[in-house]
Formats: C-alpha cells, sequence, structure tokens
C-alpha cells in the first residue's frame, strides 16, 4: 500500500524550517521586497541551518541528506516567500547538484563546502537573450587555446548570479561541432569575477523582488581547461538532467505558494466581515477556498511522485514534467483567487496574497514553459517522435 506520511527526520526538518519560515522571513520579508532587496541575513541563517547543504553528502560539507529534504524545505519557504525559496532552490539545484553529479573531487573540494554552508552561492548559466525554450540554440561559445576556455556570449535571467557572496557561475556554450554538423555543447565554470566576465544591473521584475537576477556577458572571458564540468560534449545531456531535478523543486515551491495562499485566505475569511458576518459563512467563499486546497494537495501528490521516483533511480522525466505543470498552474489559479478573496487589500502589497499573485506567474515560465512542460508529457506518451 502506498504509505505518504513523512518519516521522522523529514517530518522534523519540515517543522524547523514552518518555524523558520514565520517566525524569522514573514515579519521582514514584506520590507526586502519593496526595496527590491537582496535578503543577505536570512540566507546566512539558512546557510547556518543547513538547507544548502541538505542533499551534500557530509564529506563535502553537507547534511548529508536528499533531494526531497530539499524539496520539504523549498515548500516550506514558498508558503512565506518565493524570493528566498528560490535562492534556495537554485543555489541548490541548478548550482549545487551539476557539481555533484558531473564534477571532479577537486572540483567538489574546492566549491561544494562553501555553497553547501551557505557562505556562497552558485549560478546556472543557459538561458540566452534570443533563447530560452530553445536550449539547444545556444549562442555563447568556449574555444579552447594555451590551455584555456575563452568564453564569448550572453546569458538572460541568472538567478544568484550577482550577489556579493555569488562565488561562481556553471555555463552551458558550444565548443565545437559534431560530425553531423550539430553543436557540440560543454559545461564551464566560471568563478566571479573572472576578468571578460560582466554582471550586468539588476532586471527591474513584477515578482521575486527580493531575489537576485542579472544578465551576464562573457568577452574573451578565460578560465582553466580543468574547468571543464564533466565530459566534453555532454553538456547538453547535463543541463537536462539538472532541470529534471530543478523542475520537481520548482514544483514543491509551487506547491508553497499554492498552499500559502489557502492560509492566507482561511485566516482573513475567519477575520473579515461582511453584510454581518465573516465571510467565511458564505458559501461562495468557501467553495472558492476548497478549491485551492484540492489544487495544492494534488499538486503535492505530483511532486511527492517525481521525487520518490528520482530518488529510487527510476527515470522520473514525465513526472517531474507534470509536477511543475500542474504546481506553476495551481500557483497561479490560487494566487488569483487567493486575491479575489482579499478584495481590495488582495490589491495591496503589504498582504502577502498581493505578492503571491505577483510571484506566481514566472513559475509557468522558468525552467521550462508550462507549453514546454506539455511538450515533454506529450513525447514521453510516445507522442513526438
Amino acid at each position: 500500500m502506498l504509505d505518504f506520511r513523512l518519516d521522522e527526520e523529514h517530518e522534523a526538518l519540515r517543522a524547523t524550517v514552518r518555524r523558520f519560515a514565520r517566525e524569522e522571513v514573514a515579519p521582514v520579508i514584506g520590507g526586502f521586497y519593496e526595496r527590491e532587496e537582496f535578503p543577505y541575513d536570512l540566507v546566512a541563517k539558512m546557510g547556518r541551518m543547513g538547507l544548502f547543504g541538505l542533499p551534500v553528502p557530509e564529506e563535502h560539507g553537507g547534511m548529508g541528506g536528499d533531494y526531497f529534504a530539499l524539496c520539504l524545505a523549498l515548500e516550506e519557504l514558498g508558503r512565506v516567500d518565493s524570493s528566498v525559496a528560490i535562492t534556495l532552490e537554485a543555489g541548490v539545484s541548478l548550482a549545487v547538484m551539476p557539481l555533484l553529479r558531473f564534477g571532479t573531487d577537486e572540483q567538489k573540494a574546492r566549491w561544494l563546502p562553501a555553497l553547501a554552508a551557505g557562505e556562497a552561492l552558485g549560478a546556472f548559466g543557459l538561458t540566452e537573450p534570443g533563447g530560452g525554450s530553445d536550449a539547444g540554440a545556444l549562442r555563447t561559445t568556449a574555444r579552447l587555446e594555451d590551455g584555456q576556455w575563452v568564453l564569448n556570449g550572453t546569458k538572460a535571467f541568472i538567478t544568484n548570479s550577482g550577489t556579493s557572496i555569488t562565488s561562481l557561475v556553471t555555463v552551458a556554450a558550444v565548443t565545437g561541432r559534431k560530425p553531423d554538423g550539430r553543436p557540440e555543447i560543454s559545461t564551464i565554470i566560471v568563478p566571479a569575477g573572472t576578468p571578460g566576465l560582466a554582471v550586468g544591473s539588476k532586471y527591474s521584475k513584477v515578482g521575486w523582488n527580493a531575489s537576485d537576477t542579472h544578465e551576464l556577458s562573457f568577452q574573451d572571458c578565460r578560465v582553466p581547461e580543468e574547468n571543464l564540468l564533466g565530459e566534453r560534449g555532454r553538456g547538453y545531456a547535463q543541463f537536462l538532467r539538472t532541470l529534471d531535478e530543478g523542475r520537481v523543486a520548482i514544483a514543491a515551491l509551487g506547491v508553497g505558494l499554492a498552499q500559502g495562499c489557502v492560509d492566507e485566505c482561511v485566516r482573513y475569511a475567519k477575520e473579515r466581515e461582511a453584510f454581518g458576518s465573516p465571510i467565511g459563512r458564505y458559501q461562495a467563499i468557501q467553495f472558492k477556498i476548497a478549491d485551492m486546497e484540492v489544487r495544492a494537495h494534488t499538486a503535492r501528490l505530483a511532486y511527492y511522485q517525481a521525487a520518490s521516483k528520482m530518488l529510487r533511480g527510476e527515470p522520473f522525466k514525465r513526472e517531474a514534467a507534470i509536477a511543475k505543470l500542474v504546481s506553476s498552474e495551481a500557483a497561479m489559479d490560487n494566487a488569483r483567487e487567493g486575491a479575489q478573496v482579499f478584495g481590495g487589500y488582495g490589491f495591496m502589497n503589504e498582504y502577502p496574497v498581493g505578492r503571491f499573485y505577483r510571484d506566481a506567474k514566472i513559475l509557468e515560465i522558468g525552467e521550462g514553459t508550462s507549453e514546454v512542460q506539455r511538450m515533454l508529457i506529450a513525447r514521453e506518451l510516445g507522442l513526438v517522435s
């Protein structure tokens, strides 16, 4: 029989992160959001809690846990704020995990301890100004010259790329041509501050205003040959694996946002009165919030299954796409309905549902749009060759 109960260790983690989110994040994040300021103190606290090292083995300075533990942490943070949650998600699933999966012993020893401790952040340089969903249409190049990789190109919308504690960006680049003429794609580690790497101004975003997002440009940016991550020419396969894992994590974050909308609406519906009664006594509001709970619950089951298949070493691409699609749409729908429950106050940034509404849309875009998820699901069903 299936058993969706968490074991004692995972339940304790969830309770700890939930308490941190409510007591440490919730009281201050609104100010960071309005100032569009990166919350360094909160990131440092998460580092001391071991959240950035949850799936990292102890020999590399981590907690020795699993990826599902990361997902649980992301869900609890997402119930309160998405900016803090995406900082953790990108820092682990897009920066730490590629090093764990494909890095050499030397690369792991150099980079992982600080990343796992939250003392440093990493970024994943894939998306470009002219190519988002078409991840294979890369224009950034890297040529090998005198024992160094020389990078040229531009990356767009890169999370955690411009903070004062950013230590590296892992860059997907074209390193040659295959015999059939297709681009050979490899992944190269570029330390922050390397000459030729320029960090653009921070974006003015609709949401995620307390997270860090920049454009990166590379102009004859040189790094040692040993900064190649994994095998040359295997970069495409590497970032596909990274994105599959990342979609499970993003799904957990989306579930957190969807559940956070339920939390806020239940509280508000008990307090807010209209026509002489709390609005929660009216069936129109009850049904709206009930539907929100259904979406959050269903999406949670989807990411639980995807994570379980991933941890068992089974193929999980389809399940990851389903989880990401279901959770992102649940988050968007719940944010819209949550704002409606709050009425005029739902349009005010001082209320969490206002921030949730602004934050939800990117979940249907980042790490693979909803359209891409449907393409992946159709392909896994054998409908696309």
